[in-house]
């Protein structure tokens, strides 16, 4: 990962998001911030791998938030991989403990510039009927996102996301 210029400075989510996405792209990764999904919660990240495996990514930003967070198994029904994406600065050290389930969660460390896998997430493959429902909420999410950036008018039209 590439040094990032001011490491003491604190990175706001939208930066550790970028290199997030930049990482995982040049791994033909697609992610799509802010997904929702049915159980009322939002993924921060949320995409495709090429064998068509969802992937996840919960972003923390400060280490409050992360200690605090007793929602992110939610998300384990809604992916084959889940990554916590972190900014260098904060101490990963808690994700090994047995609350953060090290045995189904990678570690993803970035700055607005790059990223790192620091641990790899392990493969959880969902139900292949679950899997299809998912990447189809995905790809019309995506759409939509798509031609309303194109056209705004269009927002107002079909379901929201």
């Amino acid at each position: 990962m590439r040094d990032s210029p001011v490491l003491d400075t604190p990175l706001d989510a939208g930066s550790v998001c970028r290199g997030i996405q930049r990482l995982f792209a040049r791994n033909d990764i697609w992610l799509m911030p802010e997904m929702p999904l049915r159980n009322g919660r939002r993924a921060d990240l949320m995409g495709l791998d090429t064998k068509g495996r969802i992937v996840i990514v919960e972003v923390k930003v400060q280490r409050g938030d992360l200690l605090g967070d007793g929602k992110w198994p939610d998300y384990l029904d809604f992916c084959d991989r889940f990554y916590w994406g972190l900014p260098p600065q904060i101490d990963r050290n808690i994700l090994d403990g047995a609350d953060y389930r090290p045995d189904c969660c990678g570690i993803v460390v970035a700055d607005g510039y790059d990223g790192e896998i620091v641990r790899p997430a392990p493969l959880h493959p969902l139900a292949a009927a679950r899997r299809k429902t998912e990447v189809e909420r995905l790809a019309r999410a995506a759409m939509r996102r798509a031609t309303v950036a194109i056209d705004p008018h269009c927002a107002p039209w079909g379901n929201s996301e």
